[in-house]
């Protein structure tokens, strides 16, 4: 298997879990990043009902409950990360506010205008952006907010090298312009759009994978799908130093209308 040409979405799920079950954060960001995108956000208070949609072990989603008052629920795939969510929300004395719960983002278990804002940092393109603003769109309340973090393109035309890298491993990966376009057009006035700051994939995301690449090698030693699924981790990170001016992150702030 050639790493060149192989995307994440090649390797075992429960690999990938596993791996990044090691890890604080699941995907580019940061604290700081988290409390910027939620200063868009008005009217929050103790009765809010807030959801952080793939949300991992919950870096991102306990940083959003230290800074709100609301009541917020995390909701993943995979039931380790969950496992290790509410041990955090533990640790933190939030759990009684904070709480983690495994499910799939195309069958939410709420009730329509039930939520005040729905939070997705760098998980969204696992349903799709499009489609994910439109689907939860009827869970929010009206006036609501959604705010997702979304692979996007900076510039208009960029080396074919990362364009064939993402339009594999991502193809709706887009321009900042016509990602806020969709937003509109799914039902939500475009609040802010932003975008992360390149500490949010050295030091919060990439940094910390290197000494969990090698604990995780020496854990899996003859494993080849584990040695495969590690170069083309180190594949992906390679490509962002050299393209970073082309693409990265950017936090997308809508209120529904």
């Amino acid at each position: 298997m050639s790493n060149e040409n192989t995307s994440i979405h090649d390797f075992d799920l429960n690999l990938i879990c596993e791996y990044y079950s090691n890890l604080d954060r699941q995907g580019p960001g940061s604290p700081e990043v988290t409390v910027k995108a939620l200063s868009f956000i008005e009217g929050l208070n103790q009765t809010s009902n807030i959801v952080d949609l793939g949300c991992g072990t919950g870096g991102q989603t306990m940083v959003l409950a230290q800074h709100t008052s609301g009541k917020v629920r995390g909701i993943d795939l995979f039931p380790t990360f969950i496992d290790l969510f509410n041990k955090n929300a533990t640790k933190l004395n939030l759990q009684e506010r904070v709480k983690g719960l495994v499910g799939s983002m195309d069958n939410l278990p709420f009730q329509d205008e039930e939520l005040d804002l729905i939070w997705s940092e760098g998980a969204i393109y696992n349903i799709g952006f499009e489609r994910g603003l439109r689907e939860w769109r009827k869970y929010l309340k009206t006036n609501g907010y959604i705010a997702v973090s979304e692979a996007s393109w900076f510039t208009e035309k960029r080396p074919s090298e990362i364009e064939t890298f993402w339009m594999d491993a991502y193809p709706e990966i887009d321009t900042i312009p016509n990602k806020v376009q969709q937003l509109q057009n799914a039902g939500y006035i475009p609040v802010a759009s932003f975008i992360l700051p390149d500490n949010c994939w050295t030091e919060y995301f990439y940094e910390p994978q290197i000494q969990v690449q090698e604990d995780f090698l020496r854990a899996k030693a003859g494993n080849k799908m584990a040695e495969d699924f590690i170069a083309n981790q180190r594949h992906e990170t390679q490509l962002y130093y050299k393209y970073k001016a082309f693409y990265g992150y950017v936090f997308y702030i809508g209120k529904k209308v």
